[in-house]
């Protein structure tokens, strides 16, 4: 349950900001330079809306498996795209939990490795909720 909590309230907290500044999320997108112009109002639009229905639905107790499921490629995801830019030395601001202060081109390449981690932790915790939750064979 502690792990379906914090992955949930993780998600949750993620979703808010972005959902207050859709087109703050888009720029943060479009920093990655990773996804063609036309994909980043809909992938502003909707990224939130599914982060937060998954972290609902883990604090809930609801669909714990798809929830998880979710959380994890959306994190795969993340990590994915954090990384092409972390190999290519082309700092963003990771927009995780909506638009940050300004920083040095270091302190986001520093920021950019702790979000990796803090990526890859999340997803031991989404990866332990997909075996707890899996269907058991008698």
């Amino acid at each position: 349950m502690a792990a379906r909590m914090v992955l949930g309230l993780v998600f949750i907290a993620a979703a808010l900001p972005k959902l207050m500044d859709p087109p703050g999320f888009a720029k943060s997108i479009w920093a990655y330079e990773l996804f063609p112009a036309w994909s980043l109002h809909p992938l502003a639009l909707v990224l939130p809306w599914l982060e937060l229905l998954c972290g609902l639905a883990l604090c809930l107790g609801l669909w714990i498996r798809a929830a998880a499921a979710w959380t994890a490629v959306l994190l795969l995801s993340f990590a994915l795209a954090l990384a092409i830019n972390l190999a290519r030395r082309h700092p963003v601001d990771c927009g995780c939990f909506g638009s940050a202060t300004p920083k040095t081109e270091k302190e986001r390449l520093i920021d950019m490795r702790w979000s990796l981690l803090r990526d890859a932790g999340l997803l031991l915790l989404a990866a332990q909720l997909l075996l707890a939750s899996s269907p058991r064979k008698s």
